[in-house]
């Protein structure tokens, strides 16, 4: 399977940003960060290698030195095409070559390294074979905000991926729910994503009934029954940048208590949503949620942090947790998204995708956030 790219950046994009993460680097304290295939990667060239390889591919980016790329000889043309390939230097290995002594030189040989989290452990012992003075710790840990502020085409990114998945709750409300598995329900999400544009669809929970208690359900045949609440929480890649969105329905009229909770829930999203300013820390976002639902009995059912950023994945720095003091900054986007998991009854989650403006926050999700009644 051939790489691919990302639009709609820029060379000069990419170079910005490949300065932007060595000056970080420097910063922090480390001769460089060293970086594999995945979402940082194709955050700072455009370039999606082959998924899976065991063959070594390393961007190394350091102070004063030019981005050198590191890639095998046959995945080299691909690499030549990335968006990104103009702002920095190829240089290839072949098979049956060692590739961490062409990656050696590149190095300071005493220095500490930020490497990414998903590089292979075959790859970092490697490394360090070959570098033993060398030492690393994981870039999320090094540089936790590498891509947490967003630009103005990656909010725009951003909010057009929040726009279909708001389409896309506007058709699933209007399906059959009672009497189809969640499986079914599932299927339907997952078209529906894509038929608004989403390249890649990551989830689709459908959690109905007791179901719904379990924060991470994994759909399965349970059949939809009416009397049930069901919590729909899905999200993937649009245009190469995330989505991610719950609303939570009722099959047919709620419960007194039903209607009660889902109500907690809005308000407490409505006062993690409010909280949403620049300088506040982020554990503020979930304190602020958090207390609307202890203070009305529910909280040791509130069981998972309030929030996690999005970008060119659905989950990355910030968290929205208690002990996360990294101060909001405008530009970064996350996802605020109470909940009351209620075991063996039902559960209630409702998220919206944030991001901090000069004097507060605006959501990229807007469909309503009050009960839905479907059929």
């Amino acid at each position: 399977m051939a790489g691919s790219t990302r639009a709609p950046f820029t060379a000069d994009d990419y170079r910005a940003r490949m300065e932007r993460a060595a000056r970080a680097a420097a910063d922090a304290g480390l001769a460089g960060l060293l970086v594999a295939p995945g979402p940082d990667l194709v955050w700072l060239t455009g370039y999606a290698p082959t998924a899976m390889t065991e063959r070594l591919t390393l961007l190394v980016l350091a102070p004063g030195q030019d981005p050198v790329l590191v890639v095998p000889t046959l995945e080299a043309p691909d690499a030549a095409q990335a968006t990104g390939a103009p702002a920095l230097t190829l240089r290839d290995w072949t098979d049956g070559k060692d590739p961490y002594a062409l990656a050696a030189p590149l190095l300071d040989r005493n220095g500490r390294f930020g490497i990414s989290d998903n590089a292979w452990a075959m790859h970092l012992l490697g490394l360090q074979k070959t570098l033993p003075g060398t030492s690393y710790a994981s870039l999320t840990e090094a540089l936790p905000m590498l891509r947490a502020v967003k630009d103005a085409a990656e909010l725009e990114l951003l909010a057009a991926a929040g726009a279909a998945a708001d389409a896309t709750f506007e058709e699933i409300r209007n399906v059959p729910f009672a009497g189809r598995r969640e499986s079914e329900i599932a299927a339907d999400l997952s078209r529906l994503l894509r038929e608004h544009g989403h390249e890649q669809v990551d989830f689709t929970i459908v959690a109905s009934g007791p179901n719904g208690a379990n924060p991470h359900h994994e759909v399965g045949d349970r059949v939809v029954e009416r009397g049930d609440m069901v919590v729909l929480d899905f999200g993937g890649l649009r245009a190469g940048y995330g989505s991610d969105t719950s609303r939570t329905v009722h099959v047919g009229e709620p419960t007194d208590e039903e209607r009660r909770v889902h109500d907690l829930v809005r308000q407490a999203q409505e006062a993690g949503f409010r909280a949403v300013r620049p300088g506040v820390a982020c554990q503020e976002v979930d304190r602020a949620a958090r207390a609307v639902i202890a203070d009305a009995g529910y909280g040791e059912f509130f069981i998972r942090r309030t929030g996690h950023g999005i970008g060119v994945t659905t989950h990355e720095p910030p968290y929205m947790i208690e002990g996360e003091e990294q101060p909001l900054v405008p530009g970064m986007c996350f996802s605020v998204e109470p909940g009351v998991y209620l075991p063996g009854r039902f559960g209630v989650r409702i998220e919206d995708i944030v991001t901090v403006t000069e004097d507060g926050g605006r959501r990229l999700n807007t469909t309503g956030r009050e009960m839905v009644i479907v059929e």
